[in-house]
């Protein structure tokens, strides 16, 4: 059994049972060790303005003591840890990554306002954990997207000038977990424009077949590294016309995963980022999304 454990966050919401499932099954998969989480924010002896008549409450944890319950009688939980964290959830869930394998968590929690489609809760962790985190949707989003071949499968965005080592590892090593294929989204820009004076745009001089051709060639080459680890699990290569954000969602549809990068740090801009395309994948995709941080550098 692995020791680094997958880390579920729990807060008595809908979305975060969703989550601990998830993870559930996930560190099976893995053989890892499960550790359920509760970041309570607002303890009562905490709090100047609240007269607390009696601490019991400080030796419990009544949205824990719900997930024991709920998993008391099955056969199925592996190893379990069970830890009551006190502090604010955006700043103390990104902290709890720094010895797990993966951060699980709900796309909104308990708080916060009833349309958001992502709790900022989920948009710290994502940005800030320095292990992979994993947001699963609520149910019965519907997104725009081709039908896919059935069966499970785990879907990565390969930008073919910059392919992303950390999420590509990520997505073969889940996909070997889970029986599945790894279906890779290579988007290019169609159509491409030139400028020309006084102002005008000219069509450019390479056929929208030769970019897909070479685009699908370079996607070759940048995964036979990952094939040659994974032997055992199936790829196919999608390289579409348009924005990558659009392509990642409307594949989402059925899959058992989405797997993104996060932004490396630039020097002008030392603070971790998501990334557009990041972002709007954890906004709109329908199937749960793993946000993989990039591999350290000597930068």
């Amino acid at each position: 059994m692995s020791a680094a454990p997958v880390i579920a966050a729990v807060d008595g919401s809908e979305d975060s049972v969703r989550a601990l499932e998830w993870a559930l099954d996930d560190a099976r998969r893995r053989t890892a060790p499960l550790r359920i989480v509760h970041v309570r924010q607002y303890a009562p002896w905490g709090q100047e303005d609240v007269l607390v008549a009696d601490d019991t409450e400080r030796d419990g944890d009544p949205v824990l003591d719900e997930v024991r319950t709920l998993l008391r009688d099955r056969d199925d939980v592996p190893e379990t840890e069970y830890v009551t964290v006190e502090g604010a959830p955006a700043a103390v869930l990104p902290e709890l990554g720094a010895d797990a394998q993966l951060l699980v968590l709900g796309s909104r929690g308990r708080g916060g306002f009833t349309g958001l489609l992502l709790g900022s809760n989920g948009v710290a962790a994502a940005r800030d954990a320095p292990c992979p985190v994993v947001v699963v949707p609520r149910p019965g989003r519907e997104v725009d997207g081709e039908p896919a071949e059935p069966g499970p499968r785990v879907v990565v965005g390969l930008h073919v000038d910059h392919p992303d080592e950390a999420s590509l590892d990520f997505a073969f090593t889940e996909a070997g977990l889970r029986d599945a294929r790894v279906q890779v989204i290579a988007a290019y820009p169609w159509p491409v424009q030139s400028w020309s004076a006084p102002g005008r745009l000219v069509p450019p001089a390479v056929d929208q077949a030769a970019v897909e051709t070479e685009t699908r060639a370079l996607a070759d080459t940048c995964l036979a590294p990952y094939r040659e680890r994974h032997p055992g699990v199936r790829t196919e290569i999608e390289a579409l016309p348009g924005g990558a954000a659009g392509l990642l969602v409307g594949a989402s549809a059925g899959a058992d995963l989405v797997v993104v990068g996060r932004h490396r740090r630039r020097p002008l801009a030392p603070a971790p980022m998501l990334g557009s395309v990041t972002h709007a994948v954890l906004l709109h995709a329908a199937s749960p999304v793993a946000v993989v941080p990039p591999v350290p550098t000597d930068e």
